[in-house]
């Protein structure tokens, strides 16, 4: 279940991700409140209402959305909300960070997508659409401010490490950060200046954008992601993932951290599936 107000017992919350226990999760069966305790279900999410702020493209198939709800949403940066619209429903993750007022969502085109070709193609300044969450334990939590982080991602898989990495450094976490992100070729890249400026500013931040064609790489990492990664750090002991994107590299990826001696409650991870064209 989980917790609206109140406080947990810890045993309740024993074994359980710092991502969940800070959003209120806890194991009913061995609950024994100390207090008052107002709970929910697990999956007691929000709907409302969302105006479309602005439109950008990042890359010739990737869009920027920003959207602000009517309301102030409670959100963590790395999580993902689901819109709504015409009873289509898809998910994506944000960008943003909370104190920004509004969701930056990184929107790829899918041939045949429904959600994503009207972002793309129809969608206007001012135009609504339902927004429901926020959901998923992709993102930072404060403490173990030295332990070395590494942010894994391969095309929209960036926009929730995007946010990550900048909540990150906000609560002034001091340890290594790589931000690792693949691409089949160089115009799949994007937001290279953005996060390079934010390495240029922040000395324990690293950037990687990777690629796996060579022929126009210029001064991208060639080769499949994991590659890149664990030429550049072999050894995985003692740090802490996040990995987004496509659910096989999701999982590949999952596994080859936890080879390289990543603890698997150290590795947080959301995947999402294009939906099929209509």
């Amino acid at each position: 279940m989980r917790s609206a107000a109140g406080t947990v017992p810890p045993r309740a919350q024993a074994g359980m991700k710092d991502s969940w226990k800070t959003r209120g999760y806890f194991f009913s069966c061995v609950c024994v409140p100390e207090e008052n305790l107002e709970i929910d279900s697990a999956d007691a999410d929000i709907r409302m209402e969302a105006l479309i702020s602005s439109l950008e493209f990042l890359s010739g198939d990737v869009i920027r959305a920003c959207l602000t709800t009517r309301e102030p949403m409670d959100f963590r940066a790395g999580q993902y909300v689901t819109l709504i619209r015409n009873g289509v429903a898809r998910s994506y993750s944000i960008a943003s960070l909370p104190q920004a007022g509004e969701l930056e969502l990184h929107i790829r085109k899918i041939p045949g997508g429904q959600m994503s070709g009207w972002f793309h193609d129809a969608a206007q300044v001012g135009d609504t659409v339902s927004v429901v969450g926020p959901s998923g334990e992709c993102f930072y939590v404060s403490g173990r401010e030295d332990q070395p982080l590494i942010l894994a991602g391969t095309g929209t898989g960036l926009a929730p490490l995007y946010g990550i990495v900048r909540d990150a450094l906000q609560c002034r976490h001091r340890g290594p950060i790589h931000v690792f992100h693949g691409a089949l070729n160089r115009r799949g890249l994007y937001l290279v200046n953005e996060l390079r400026e934010l390495a240029r500013r922040h000395p324990q931040l690293q950037y990687t954008p990777a690629v796996l064609g060579g022929d126009e790489a210029g001064d991208a990492a060639v080769g499949p992601i994991d590659s890149v990664i664990l030429s550049r750090i072999p050894n995985l002991s003692g740090w802490r993932g996040f990995v987004c994107g496509d659910p096989g590299l999701v999982q590949m990826l999952k596994k080859k951290l936890f080879l390289a001696g990543m603890a698997s409650s150290d590795i947080y991870a959301d995947a999402f599936l294009p939906a099929a064209p209509s």
